[in-house]
């Protein structure tokens, strides 16, 4: 009997590709065709060794682990640990997901009988039939689906998770706001990398003195310290920032004693942390009063749950 391995490669070539395009697009990093291309050669390319003495080696857990670290290092590149770890996962998670759907599909379909462990002939020769039409018809289906579930799962976390409560705590002070999660806030201190979390300044009236938030409309590199209250000396930063369509400015951070946020069931306690002051009203509807650091959350201690 001959069996066609070039047909057979051709096909899990095909389904490796989707793979990986689908794997880039929940992670949403953009990959160069040419490395897209070499990593679904590299992970088709297993099925040639099913044909040589070193089929049994191939097998092992080991060694596809393996194969996976280097299907993903030849598509994606290596940066960090973390992230390359993040992205191998993602890959797997996305290979289980799509390729499970695909084999029940397939035995759904799959008319072909096993008697005695014997197969068609057609079938190892060029690969199933069925097989096939998945990858024209079916693959392109289960990757629209998955990718818009993705989407939907995203949007729906976001729209049940962006507000939650805040408390500021500064020099025995508290007030109690509410706190859109914005993934897009990425504003740090370039000195100390802390991560800033920005503060509608007219909410704040009961925890800042009246120079201070006056100070902040300013947005100058080197405001004018009141030298009555020296203590606040010590908290204050400037951090400078960029908006699309303007000029680089300023923002007039204070260091808090402590954030706290109610997550849920959960309360979170954040020291690391600097409050941009600003003098625009960051809600039309008044739905909330500051902007959080997505940094925050990975860097805060649960108090209780």
């Amino acid at each position: 009997m001959v069996v066609y391995a070039d047909a057979i490669w051709l096909l899990n070539f095909c389904i490796d590709c989707l793979l990986l395009m689908l794997t880039a697009v929940v992670l949403k990093k953009r990959v160069k065709k040419r490395r897209l291309l070499l990593g679904a050669c590299i992970a088709s390319t297993i099925v040639i060794f099913a044909f040589t003495p070193y089929a049994a080696t191939m097998t092992q857990p080991l060694m596809k682990l393996l194969y996976s670290v280097l299907i993903v290092y030849a598509t994606f590149g290596f940066t960090k640990i973390r992230t390359f770890v993040q992205t191998l996962l993602m890959f797997y998670f996305v290979t289980f997901m799509v390729g499970g759907g695909l084999i029940g599909v397939h035995f759904f379909m799959q008319s072909n009988q096993l008697m005695g462990g014997v197969i068609s002939a057609r079938s190892l020769s060029f690969g199933d039939p069925i097989s096939w039409t998945l990858v024209v018809f079916g693959f392109p289906l289960m990757y629209y689906f998955s990718k818009k579930r993705i989407s939907e799962i995203e949007v729906t976390e976001i729209r049940y998770d962006q507000i939650v409560k805040v408390e500021i705590a500064i020099n025995g002070a508290a007030l109690q706001l509410s706190g859109l999660i914005d993934s897009g806030n990425q504003l740090y201190d370039p000195l100390t990398k802390t991560p800033v979390m920005i503060l509608e300044a007219a909410c704040a009236t009961e925890l800042f003195p009246d120079w201070l938030l006056q100070q902040a409309q300013l947005k100058q590199a080197l405001p004018e310290w009141n030298e009555k209250e020296p203590e606040w000396a010590t908290r204050l930063r400037i951090v400078p920032y960029r908006v699309v369509g303007q000029n680089h400015g300023f923002l007039l951070a204070v260091k808090p004693d402590e954030v706290r946020i109610y997550k849920g069931n959960e309360l979170l306690r954040v020291t690391r942390i600097l409050i941009g002051l600003s003098d625009t009203r960051l809600s039309s509807d008044h739905e909330y009063s500051c902007i959080l650091h997505p940094k925050m959350f990975v860097s805060a201690d649960i108090v209780s749950a």
